[in-house]
């Protein structure tokens, strides 16, 4: 990172929990290589928060560095970004404990996210699952950062982030940045479920709902030929009165470079069909060679331990200048 002229700090953090879809490339990722300009970049395998659901460890492992390697293979530039895991990086717990002691019961138990995680993991409700707040503050807070790209899902939890700092700071002064959520100069397409066009298109919900970074063709094939549309067979975007068939148009403008009017106008009358073809066709000629360049990079083991082993070390010099500032204004004595 820059240490002559400071560039505002943007922070992201993904949970190596599952395939991203290709909502979060079209909402995010394929954005996030134009922002290398303008923000020092920090991209987080959020390995710790995957904890508070049952992980396979092995699973776990592997896929950290397939988001490593993901991040990458969609055009991030580990020089001028830093890309790390989480958990390489002891700071992140060590603020977070810090930080538990400046947050409320009450506050935590209205997270909304928390509710449906509980209700989705009734067998396993846990206290990293109620506090995972605190440990995603910390995450922010340790850099210093100026904006974190947030979605609908997420801006409950960069509200109490702000909470807690501005909490912070009233008591031991000026610590922490105060966060902003980055909004993209152009809104980004909201990408809707394939079988549930009225929800948001995610790697939780059921197969046939979401098309993965990792789907084959056939894959994506026919999760689209299953998707939900109407029986007018009129193409055109209407989100209200039809949502499924406005779905397809957003991907396939999305995924193919196209206004959603261009899409409309190719296949005015030519059906259904003809704009799922066009929809597989975009997704397909995107995430082809995005995969075999992620399979590539993958298989140079080294390589992706070098990139984490380099982010981790210049995320931790980062982190530790916060950390060390907080430990001396709560009192903790310093050796």
């Amino acid at each position: 990172m820059s240490e002559t002229v400071r560039k505002p700090v943007l922070y992201s953090a993904v949970q190596p929990s599952g395939t991203l879809t290709i909502g979060n490339y079209i909402g995010a990722l394929r954005n996030f290589v134009k922002l290398e300009k303008d923000y020092d970049c920090l991209f987080c395998m959020a390995d710790l928060h995957a904890l508070t659901v049952r992980q396979e460890p092995a699973a776990l492992r592997r896929r950290t560095a397939e988001l490593a390697a993901l991040y990458i293979a969609c055009g991030l530039d580990p020089e001028k970004n830093i890309i790390y895991a989480q958990s390489h990086v002891p700071m992140h717990a060590e603020l977070a404990w810090i930080l538990n002691c400046f947050t409320y019961m009450g506050e935590l138990s209205r997270m909304t996210q928390f509710k449906d995680k509980s209700a989705k993991h009734a067998d396993n409700i846990n206290a990293g699952l109620f506090t995972y707040p605190v440990l995603m503050a910390a995450d922010i807070l340790l850099y210093q950062t100026d904006v974190v790209p947030v979605g609908a899902d997420q801006k409950q939890h960069l509200e109490i982030c702000r909470d807690i700092a501005e909490r912070f700071n009233s008591v031991y002064g000026d610590v922490f940045k105060i966060p902003e959520p980055y909004i993209a100069k152009s809104a980004a397409a909201r990408i809707m479920a394939l079988n549930d066009p009225g929800s948001k298109m995610s790697k939780s919900g059921e197969p046939d709902s979401f098309i993965s970074m990792a789907d084959t063709p056939d894959d994506v094939r026919r999760k689209l030929r299953r998707a939900v549309t109407d029986s007018d067979g009129e193409i055109r975007v209407d989100p209200e009165n039809k949502p499924g068939v406005t779905n397809l148009i957003t991907i396939c403008a999305a995924m193919s470079g196209k206004t959603a009017e261009e899409v409309c106008a190719e296949l005015q009358g030519k059906g259904y069909g003809a704009l799922k073809d066009a929809t597989t066709e975009a997704v397909v000629s995107v995430l082809s060679p995005i995969q075999a360049e992620q399979k590539r990079i993958l298989a140079d083991k080294q390589y992706i331990n070098d990139v984490l082993k380099n982010g981790s070390e210049r995320a931790s010099a980062l982190a530790f200048r916060t950390l060390r500032k907080v430990y001396k204004k709560v009192g903790l004595y310093q050796l």
